[in-house]
């Protein structure tokens, strides 16, 4: 019920209930109605003790395009948050559990796609480690956070032993576009998995045009210095 005051106040006290299954339940709410008014309780529940609830208020916060989402999507890549103490990675059954996960959107908000062609139903069935594709998933909403320590984040991760978070992190790169991860996506090209190598290959092409595009505008606004 967007745009609806009551409905999202009733969210809101939610937020405050003492089960975690009621909390997650009213973040994702507010998530769908679009409430931004409600973001900073929602940045406040990325603290709540139980993951799932702070894993809900984040895909919340995503769905309405603020940043202080990827905090918690950086934990569930690396294990640690940016600022302040993570309680999301200590806990990962919750990241374990299929069910919970689609619960709060992993499945269906992300639309998880870590390379073409290969969906979420088929990394299910080709994977018996179940946080991968939810690392992976969280590499891939990486690609859209401003914060260039992101860069740095998802370059570590093209080198992730898992080779589902060693895709997306490459695909995450080539959205970023920043021409300056070209050498460490390079070596990628050499992974042994094809998915991996295929992937690689593509993000070089991306940055490697986006690099020379740069080159050639800064090469033009020389040029006209020049003439000056």
């Amino acid at each position: 019920m967007p745009d609806d005051a009551k409905a999202q106040g009733i969210a809101e006290k939610a937020l405050a209930d003492d089960k975690p299954e009621v909390r997650s339940a009213a973040a994702a709410a507010l998530g769908d109605m679009k409430s931004r008014t409600s973001i900073p309780k929602l940045k406040k529940a990325l603290d709540d003790d139980d993951p799932s609830v702070a894993l809900a208020a984040a895909h919340a916060l995503d769905l309405m395009h603020d940043d202080s989402a990827y905090e918690v999507y950086y934990e569930v890549l690396t294990g640690q948050r940016k600022a302040g103490k993570g309680l999301i990675a200590s806990q990962t059954s919750i990241l374990k559990d299929p069910k919970k996960m689609a619960e709060l959107g992993f499945e269906q908000g992300i639309g998880f796609v870590p390379f073409a062609g290969v969906g979420w139903v088929a990394i299910k069935t080709i994977t018996k480690d179940d946080t991968s594709p939810v690392r992976a998933a969280a590499a891939k909403v990486l690609a859209k956070d401003p914060d260039p320590a992101a860069t740095k984040t998802l370059a570590a991760a093209a080198g992730d032993k898992s080779w589902l978070v060693r895709a997306a992190a490459l695909e995450a790169l080539a959205k970023r576009g920043d021409p300056s991860v070209l050498d460490t996506v390079s070596l990628c090209m050499s992974d042994k998995k094809d998915a991996v190598k295929y992937t690689a290959a593509a993000a070089v092409l991306r940055l490697t045009a986006i690099k020379e595009s740069g080159a050639e505008v800064k090469k033009k606004g020389m040029g006209k210095k020049s003439k000056k």
